[in-house]
């Protein structure tokens, strides 16, 4: 090592790391500073001459801890973010201290491996097609563009467009079939590959806000361009799944592109008491799925996946005689992901998988689903509380029966909000204000989740009207 120093930085970054997920699991889940101060904290002006390493560590922990979200804690039940598993955490700490950058075989052998072995456990763990190419980037909503992007180039390509000589003006218009409950990422990546939002055709859905295939027939029916079908695995409110097996079917039938979100859904597919959840969702054409939740892979952590290997890399790949490649090379990362210089995502996610295992990432999906469960059943049939959705996955959609409507929902959640213990956050759905929960971490105990639960309640009787 070249500076001396920089040993005793690690060692002290690590030291502030410890603490604070030693701390984590009993502390306040809430964000103890405002902006203002946190703006006080960090902008201390830029210095004139470069600083000690270690006072500078020392300033970012102090300035940033209050102002941190206690994800990987046991009271946060906010959002579908995932806890950080250790194993993941320090296989992350390994990436930063190697420094590579994954871009192809010859910049890092050892990611482009990492993430070759792991992206095949990933696809066996998940149940889809063998042959399926896989992408790592940052998260589902990427994962989501990098595979509409493919299906937009291979729809046109069937249609006799090639997007990659004409681009995308002239060409025949391609048709995007929606749930109108799908997720607001989805909304956002359609319009970055530049379908406007006018011209979706939304297909109507449930109360559970399942798509309904009867309804995509009769939009779809006529249409003999080429067309792209998104569909839903765990839905963001319910947790609700579409019909896979009906809606692939007209997919086959049709001609069309069909893509699955399955951001935290998809790992349904991951366990035996919920692979029924998810039946028929390997007759996609792409999936995009998170490790950042169910998985527990440190930020930032998708999956991007595509049965065509072939139609992902004419797609995605980036291709220059710079960048060098041998007969013997192992996968270039940057064939499945529209990045060429970015981190290498595969070591944490390889890492995770071993600490896990098949039984470890089943146990996960199973317990939160069993979390959610018994708090739903702890809340049935309290008077005025409602449990909105079918409690089939880790989503619970609460709201409260007040005489001044959403007021007593908002009551409900500021009570529970006071004391800092408990991490919780509104939404707004099918029209109404509801306490949304998620239950995507490793799992909490029986005596945590009742806790909670008695809690709600209490709120609940002290707000009422």
């Amino acid at each position: 090592m070249k500076d001396p120093s920089a040993r005793a930085l690690f060692e002290h970054a690590a030291q502030y790391a410890i603490s604070y997920r030693g701390d984590v699991a009993t502390a306040s889940p809430y964000a103890t500073a405002d902006a203002d101060e946190l703006r006080e904290a960090f902008d201390t002006g830029l210095a004139e001459s470069g600083r000690p390493g270690a006072e500078i560590i020392e300033q970012l922990s102090n300035a940033a801890r209050p102002g941190l979200l206690g994800v990987s804690g046991d009271a946060f039940y906010s959002w579908v973010m995932g806890g950080s598993h250790p194993v993941g955490v320090a296989a992350d700490w390994l990436t930063s201290a190697w420094g590579q950058n994954a871009g192809i075989f010859q910049t890092s052998p050892a990611a482009a491996i990492a993430e070759e072995v792991a992206g095949k456990w990933l696809i066996d763990l998940l149940e889809l097609p063998h042959e399926s190419s896989i992408g790592f980037t940052t998260g589902a909503t990427m994962a989501s563009f990098i595979c509409l992007a493919t299906a937009r180039q291979d729809v046109l390509r069937r249609a006799g467009w090639n997007i990659t000589d004409d681009g995308v003006f002239g060409a025949p218009e391609v048709a995007v079939y929606i749930s109108e409950e799908a997720h607001s990422s989805i909304f956002a990546t359609l319009r970055y590959l530049g379908f406007g939002q006018n011209r979706l055709k939304r297909v109507a859905a449930d109360a559970q806000g399942r798509m309904m295939p009867e309804d995509l027939v009769r939009l779809i029916a006529g249409d003999d361009g080429p067309k792209i079908i998104i569909c839903q695995a765990g839905h963001i409110n319910s947790g609700a799944f579409d019909d896979f097996e009906a809606i692939s079917a007209i997919a086959a039938t049709t001609g069309a592109w069909l893509h699955v979100d399955g951001a935290f859904g998809l790992w349904a597919r991951s366990a035996a008491a919920t692979r029924h959840l998810c039946r028929g969702a390997d007759q996609a054409d792409s999936w995009a799925v998170d490790g950042h939740k169910w998985l527990q892979v440190p930020y930032d952590s998708g999956y991007a996946i595509v049965k065509d290997a072939a139609a992902h890399q004419d797609a995605m790949a980036i291709t220059a005689s710079y960048l060098n490649q041998s007969a013997n090379d192992g996968r270039n990362p940057s064939h499945y992901v529209p990045e060429l210089s970015r981190r290498a995502r595969g070591f944490a996610t390889w890492a995770v998988l071993q600490a896990l295992g098949r039984k470890g990432v089943e146990e996960i999906v199973v317990r939160t689903c069993a979390n959610a469960a018994r708090l739903a059943a702890h809340l049935q049939g309290v008077d005025g509380l409602m449990v909105l959705n079918e409690v089939c996955l880790n989503q619970i959609a609460l709201a409260f029966d007040g005489a001044d409507g959403d007021a007593a929902t908002d009551r409900v959640i500021l009570h529970l909000q006071s004391d800092g213990r408990w991490f919780i956050k509104d939404a707004t759905w099918q029209g109404r204000k509801v306490m949304r929960l998620s239950f995507s971490s490793e799992g909490k105990d029986d005596a945590e989740i009742d806790r909670f639960a008695d809690a709600i309640v209490n709120a609940w009787e002290a707000v009422r009207d």
